[in-house]
């Protein structure tokens, strides 16, 4: 349980640093002097950095263990953040390559902690449940950080996201020596590729990763544009629209913790993937046809219906990841599986950016990522934790 929530409310902080910009941009965007539907670009260079992270971190673990590198995880996303916050187009920039530096090994790091203390019967659930820190993270950020940048502005809001992340850093520190003395070593250093090239070569892995990157950028399109679509095309307010985000966002926590269990214990792990895909592929064309005639209850039942298909395949995908993995290779076969997964939160927001710029159409680009969603669903159709051990 102490495991769990460490990493829980790590991957939170971290989550909620990430996914700060795209609430603030509507805000953040005149004084840059650029669009605000940019922020794709953003979200992009961030996850460019995290796939060069992810790959590297089964070396990491090793050299630090995984505990510290979670530490090192929030130092960066806060240096990245308040980077960014100087309001300049060069430091906005490295701003978001530090936060994609530092959010890339978190993942791999709790994996490594929580596959060691989780029974398998439990595995699913319990690494749903940490994974529940990225909606929570963007639910905190749409609660939180919408309402602080009206009071202090969209840069006292970066800074006091960065400030938290700093004091939660310190926090952890009393628990290296209980996570930290009996990990560090017993994972091989090995080359920074070693956990992409372990992916690849192992079908279930490599199955469960390239289907990864359509849910992912489903995942992160809602994160990146659905604040700035509400406002700017819809006519809702700032507030408001970070309201209906922060609903979308729980929906995916609860999302989260209901198919852990049912990946346990109802259905194999692909065929829940598969139903999060179908899911996800309609709630993206729903939300893309929101508009400001719609009632209130509809925009947030159609946006609460993305939150909770599109936010929910982490844990279940993860859980596998590292039940598939080789013994002690947990951290590694992660990390090597969100490099892929972050190729899609890379190409996923850019292309979305792209279509809107070109064809000033939300509803075309919500379509896009529903069809990426719905091949990425049919692909993990057969997956299972029986078969695919048997022919990994």
């Amino acid at each position: 349980m102490l495991a769990l929530l460490a990493t829980l409310a790590i991957q939170a902080l971290v989550s909620m640093t990430v996914l700060t910009p795209p609430v603030l941009a509507a805000l953040a965007a005149p004084d840059l002097g650029i669009a605000s539907e940019r922020i794709g670009l953003f979200t992009a260079v961030v996850y460019a950095g995290a796939i060069m992270s992810s790959a590297s971190s089964g070396a990491l673990l090793a050299r630090v263990g995984p505990l510290r590198l979670s530490q090192w995880c929030l130092l960066f996303c806060a240096v990245g953040i308040g980077t960014a916050s100087l309001a300049f187009i060069p430091a906005i920039v490295l701003g978001a390559v530090l936060m994609g530096l530092g959010y890339g090994p978190v993942t791999p790091a709790s994996s490594h902690i929580l596959i060691r203390q989780t029974v398998p019967q439990r595995r699913s659930l319990v690494f749903s449940v940490k994974q529940t820190g990225v909606p929570l993270g963007g639910a905190l950020a749409g609660f939180v950080a919408a309402p602080l940048a009206l009071l202090v502005g969209w840069q006292g809001a970066a800074l006091s996201v960065a400030g938290a992340s700093l004091v939660l850093a310190l926090a952890v520190e009393p628990l290296r020596a209980r996570f930290d003395e009996d990990n560090v070593g017993r994972v091989a250093a090995g080359s920074p590729l070693a956990g992409i090239r372990l992916v690849l070569r192992t079908p279930a892995l490599r199955r469960l990763a390239l289907s990864s990157t359509s849910f992912a950028a489903t995942q992160l399109s809602l994160a990146t544009f659905l604040v700035t679509f509400l406002t700017e095309r819809v006519g809702i307010p700032l507030v408001t629209a970070g309201i209906v985000m922060a609903v979308a966002q729980a929906s995916g926590v609860v999302g989260r913790i209901l198919l852990g269990w049912v990946a346990d214990r109802l259905l194999r792990p692909g065929r829940v993937l598969a139903l999060l895909g179908i899911g996800m592929a309609t709630a993206s064309v729903a939300t893309g046809l929101i508009s400001s005639t719609w009632p209130a209850p509809a925009i947030f039942a159609a946006t609460a219906l993305l939150g909770l298909t599109g936010l929910s395949w982490n844990g279940v995908y993860l859980a596998e990841v590292a039940a598939i993995a080789p013994p002690g290779a947990a951290g590694a076969a992660t990390g090597g599986a969100l490099s892929v997964t972050f190729l899609g939160i890379v190409l996923g927001p850019a292309l979305f950016s792209a279509v809107v710029s070109l064809s000033g159409s939300y509803t075309l680009g919500f379509s896009i990522v529903a069809a990426a969603s719905l091949v990425g669903g049919l692909r993990v159709w057969s997956v299972g934790r029986p078969r695919d051990l048997r022919s990994a």
